[in-house]
């Protein structure tokens, strides 16, 4: 077998993947090839992920400093990791330094809006601001509590002349591939409780942004608290190469990927062929289920206060039982526009085959004005969705939308629920108790509520901010909540101690 380094790609080469299949080179990528330049083939898909050298070696450079800077938070003091959260804050609540970040993200935002892309996360607002600076102080307050460093001891078994412990102890290097969300620094700050340091790459919609926040607090904050600046290092290339550069490092402990369905499956499986675990946080999109006991007021707040903003929480399908689906479609259908209208406008709604006879056909027939993020368009205020894409996760930016299902009672609904949807979040609506433990317990969802779904997020519901929430689509987590969240970033260590050196089996 001959092994020699990858120096060029000739037009129309035969590329196997998946075992069976193969592609082949387009001339695109073969004239745009040099040697050095690395090649990623996706096993799943067949895509053909070129990373060229320059890149590489910017993100080898930025994992270089973050792997020397976990060595160095080995021995660092817990009142020095308290002490970087309490500056970070500060800094963030300084109004000279927001005015700094707020300058760049309205360049991201307004560069954004001029490409039609999306900007519902991209705005760094006061109430962004505020939950950043809040998350912050939540975690140096827990630092306070923790006056022994990361390691903690989880378990202890005592023996006849000898015991072990079981300690907690960090991973390592967590790299993260963020969609643009201007507040991911605060995020993935989380690490540093856990003595783990972290290498960012976001999005390049959020990059002006997010160099802000780096260079104005984040940077400042470390060396503050006399802690290493690589120890949370942003990839400052705007090219998505590098996010594939960064999960095909090996040294990662973890890779940590937030966006789109189909960007997450990619960059998770970059990840996964290079030996490195994944945390992938991807496809969303809520489900409420109304039964026959279901009161009308609480089914419409709990429409209204779900639609407020399309993110990974936002109520995304409604499956309404048939014996009150001629009182509650009328009602959720007020719903989704009271919550359209503090938009502007009014809801676009998808419903399934079989539901149709629920929706009158002037709303068929009817066209209204749909803002996405890369036009204004002119469309259906309803129209037919097929039962099998009941599960499509609509991504909107002003015009909230939904797809609705009629169902002939909440089994049925709980099937549809673990058939098409990525198995995130459920939400049901009744007065009976014995029926909401009954969904609970045979709907497979890792978040499930009684009311409004957006509050699947970690820093509203366990006040500590998330890296992300994870779906039970691709399977089941191990061992934690579908929370991540810096406190989670641990392994376990195991530490013996023989009272005998005549000890033996």
């Amino acid at each position: 077998m001959t092994i020699a380094a990858l120096t060029s790609l000739p037009e129309g080469a035969v590329i196997p993947f998946g075992g069976d299949r193969y592609t082949t080179v387009p001339a695109e990528l073969a004239a745009a090839f040099r040697a050095g330049d690395q090649l990623h083939v996706v096993q799943s898909t067949g895509a053909l992920l070129h990373v060229p050298k320059a890149i590489q070696s910017t993100v080898t450079a930025v994992v270089d400093a973050a792997v020397d800077a976990f060595a160095q938070l080995r021995t660092a003091p817990s009142a020095g990791v308290q002490q970087f959260y309490i500056a970070f804050a500060d800094l963030l609540a300084d109004d000279v330094v927001w005015d700094r970040i707020e300058a760049a993200n309205t360049d991201d935002v307004l560069r954004a809006d001029k490409q039609g892309r999306s900007t519902t996360r991209l705005i760094a607002s006061a109430q962004m601001r505020h939950d950043m600076v809040a998350g912050l102080r939540g975690w140096a307050a827990q630092q306070e509590a923790r006056s022994d460093g990361p390691s903690e001891l989880v378990e202890r078994v005592q023996h006849d002349g000898w015991s072990v412990e079981i300690v907690s102890a960090p991973l390592g290097v967590i790299g993260f591939v963020f969609e643009g969300r201007p507040n991911v620094f605060a995020d993935a700050a989380g690490v540093l409780a856990t003595g783990n340091t972290a290498v960012l790459r976001i999005g390049g919609d959020a990059l002006a942004t997010a160099q802000a926040i780096d260079r104005y607090a984040l940077r400042p904050a470390l060396r503050s608290a006399g802690l290493p600046e690589a120890a949370i290092s942003l990839v400052g290339v705007r090219d998505r190469a590098a996010g594939w550069a960064l999960f095909s490092d090996p040294r990662l402990a973890l890779a940590v990927v937030r966006g789109s369905g189909a960007a997450v499956t990619q960059l998770g499986s970059v990840a996964r062929q290079s030996g490195i675990p994944v945390s992938a946080h991807g496809t969303g999109g809520a489900w409420l289920v109304a039964d026959s006991t279901a009161d009308s007021e609480h089914f419409a707040g709990v429409v209204r206060h779900s639609l407020d903003r399309k993110v990974c929480n936002t109520l995304n399908v409604v499956a309404v039982v048939r014996d009150r689906a001629d009182e509650l479609v009328p009602v959720l259908l007020r719903a989704a526009d009271d919550a359209a209208a503090a938009r502007g406008g009014e809801a676009r709604v998808h419903v399934a085959d079989g539901s149709e006879g629920w929706v009158s056909r002037d709303e068929f027939e009817r066209r209204i004005e749909v803002r996405r993020a890369e036009r204004m368009s002119l469309e259906p205020r309803a129209s037919l969705l097929p039962l099998d894409e009941l599960g499509t996760e609509w991504e909107w930016e002003d015009t909230p939308e939904l797809s609705l299902v009629v169902v002939d009672d909440v089994d049925q609904a709980v099937r549809l629920f673990n058939t098409y949807s990525p198995q995130f979040v459920a939400s049901f609506v009744s007065a009976d108790t014995a029926a909401y433990a009954r969904f609970r317990d045979r709907v497979n969802a890792p978040f499930v509520g009684d009311g409004f779904t957006r509050w699947v997020d970690g820093q509203y519901a366990l006040d500590r901010p998330e890296l992300g929430l994870s779906n039970w689509e691709n399977g089941r987590l191990l061992g934690r909540a579908g929370v991540l969240t810096g406190a989670d970033l641990t392994t376990r260590r195991t530490f013996a101690h023989h009272d005998s050196p005549d000890q033996h089996r």
